[in-house]
């Protein structure tokens, strides 16, 4: 059959020109796509490197501000501790002066009203004496009609007193 001894031929024509296309397109994409490709691919995994460590970079200066940071908030809370408790301190000493110098000026007044009241008391006391004198004259005339030196009911009446 004629149909079949064609094929051979037919089919060789085809494969050849069949290896022939795909070494062109094998080297043309193997010397001139793949290149690219890989190329791209580099500067895709540089570029993804560069900003990784930048990445890294930009924390590492940010955990540093971050501790520079809270170290100066550490030394201001503890210089605001020093200061409250310095003020704290200065407050109570000058509490303590002026509770000293209303005691001394209380005890200065205290002294002074004692003294008053010692004055009032002798007076008072002076002055019952002195009643009291005239009247155990007074009884002692009623009672027996004696009279009794003024010297001698101030001295009795001194002695009841006392007692």
């Amino acid at each position: 059959m004629p149909q079949i001894a064609q094929i051979s031929a037919t089919y060789a024509s085809q494969i050849f020109w069949m290896l022939v296309i795909f070494a062109i397109i094998y080297f043309a994409i193997g010397n001139g796509m793949v290149p690219k490709i890989e190329a791209t691919v580099d500067a895709r995994d540089r570029k993804i490197a560069d900003d990784l460590a930048a990445a890294h970079a930009a924390r590492a200066a940010a955990d540093a501000t971050e501790a520079a940071y809270r170290a100066r908030m550490d030394a201001a809370r503890n210089g605001a501790r020093v200061e409250t408790e310095k003020a704290k301190a200065d407050a109570l000493l000058a509490a303590e002066g002026r509770v000293k110098a209303a005691d001394a000026e209380l005890a200065t007044q205290s002294d002074a009203a004692e003294a008053d009241l010692r004055a009032v008391t002798d007076r008072a006391l002076s002055g019952i004496e002195s009643v009291a004198a005239e009247a155990a004259r007074d009884i002692v005339f009623r009672l027996s009609g004696a009279q009794v030196a003024p010297e001698d009911a101030t001295r009795a009446a001194r002695s009841a007193l006392a007692a």
